[in-house]
């Protein structure tokens, strides 16, 4: 599995011959590359705010992965007419997109729409990511990624995400602000047992600017069996 990091919450996965593109924003200062230049399978929006949905349109022949409040919005708003599922897809749920099996997970956020402020996005959400389809036996050969999406500390990473979904790497923000800040983000990585883990979701503006050196060492502080991999803009790490 190749995890590409292009800034913000983007993030580019290729699982075999499957290619999937988590929350597009390319207007950050942590990537390069012009979204004309990628060509995704799966579109996977994690909620409805314009940093994780700007650049949807871009990819209209990309299948959506969302909740049924966003993939509706997006399918009006962008004219992104495919959904992995009638209506989308929820919370708890797994879909088998190509190569990847794609389970969607809570993350505590808002999730309205900027733009129309009477419109709900509904649930905002994170996804793991497998190249085997999730079950309660454990499987070593199976390998995962989590994005946790917008998100604070929640009792179900620790609860739910890790002994259940088992990610061997996991995504984490980390800015501060509008999400966990690095302590937060120390503690997730403890919380959700990944081999390693990387901050997202930081200095993409003012509020959000943060020294990527505190979270590599609240992950230790934490006492994370994960190692923490500060990546830079539209590097590429490979997951065994």
């Amino acid at each position: 599995m190749e995890l590409t990091w292009h800034g913000h919450a983007t993030w580019h996965v290729v699982v075999d011959d499957t290619e999937l593109l988590i929350d597009p924003f390319f207007d950050n200062p942590k990537t390069d590359v012009d979204p004309a230049e990628l060509d995704p399978d799966y579109l996977l929006l994690t909620h409805g705010h314009g940093d994780h949905v700007a650049d949807a349109a871009a990819f209209p022949d990309a299948t959506v992965v969302a909740t049924p409040e966003l993939t509706a919005y997006v399918q009006e708003e962008f004219g992104l007419e495919h959904s992995v599922a009638a209506g989308g897809m929820n919370i708890g749920g797994t879909v088998e997109c190509g190569d990847a099996w794609v389970t969607m997970v809570r993350a505590d956020h808002s999730n309205g729409i900027e733009n129309d402020p009477d419109y709900s996005a509904g649930m905002p959400a994170g996804f793991v990511v497998g190249d085997k389809k999730p079950t309660q036996e454990s499987d070593p050969d199976c390998t995962t990624f989590y994005h946790a999406g917008d998100t604070g500390l929640m009792s179900e990473m620790v609860d739910v995400i890790a002994p259940y979904l088992e990610p061997d790497a996991a995504a984490l923000p980390a800015g501060d602000h509008f999400t966990m800040g690095p302590a937060g983000a120390g503690i997730a990585a403890d919380w959700v047992g990944a081999d390693v883990v990387f901050p997202m979701h930081y200095d993409s503006f003012p509020p959000i600017e943060i020294e990527t050196r505190e979270f590599v060492n609240e992950v230790k502080a934490a006492g994370a069996v994960a190692e923490p991999v500060v990546l830079d803009g539209d590097e590429t790490y490979t997951l065994e």
